[in-house]
């Protein structure tokens, strides 16, 4: 168990510099743009890059938020029933999005393929880099959501994400 979860905070830690990395490429992109439309030369790749450093951005950061409970989540019916009620919901949600992510998989790696046949226009590079995002968005997804139901069914998580936690 100690080497999964190593395991897992390495994945985490990636995740996280991954994520602010490419936040920091969006606003330097962003930055690049503002002040070439004041001195009248604005790149037209900045653009470009923005919108694949937020596809990157997501990509990176869904599993994590899933982790922490920063995604969607209703839970004010949920966490209000009797008994294992709650916990057995959250169970079932984690089940679900891990599985249907898995699903999604290959299929979203056939989406991967396709775009090594086109190239970006303005900064030329293969769109396959860039659907990519889908894909890891994916595994990220699946994996947070294994691992949140791995940790509740061997007793070592509630399954409250981490927001909820702290309450």
């Amino acid at each position: 168990m100690r080497y999964a979860e190593k395991l897992i905070h390495v994945v985490i830690l990636l995740a996280r510099i991954g994520a602010g990395l490419a936040f920091a490429i969006l606003m330097g992109a962003v930055l690049i743009q503002v002040v070439g439309r004041l001195t009248g030369y604005s790149p037209v790749w900045t653009e470009e890059l923005t919108r694949y450093a937020l596809l990157f951005m997501v990509a990176l950061g869904a599993g994590l938020a899933f982790r922490t409970g920063d995604l969607v989540n209703v839970d004010v019916i949920s966490e209000t029933l009797p008994g294992q009620l709650p916990r057995f919901l959250r169970l079932f949600a984690a089940f679900c999005t891990a599985g249907l992510a898995l699903y999604l998989l290959p299929h979203a790696w056939k989406y991967v393929s396709i775009g090594k046949m086109q190239t970006a226009p303005a900064l030329g590079i293969r769109m396959d880099f860039v659907h990519f995002t889908v894909w890891l968005m994916l595994a990220g997804l699946a994996l947070f959501g294994a691992v949140r139901v791995f940790g509740m069914l061997f007793g070592i998580d509630d399954g409250k994400p981490e927001a909820l936690k702290e309450d």
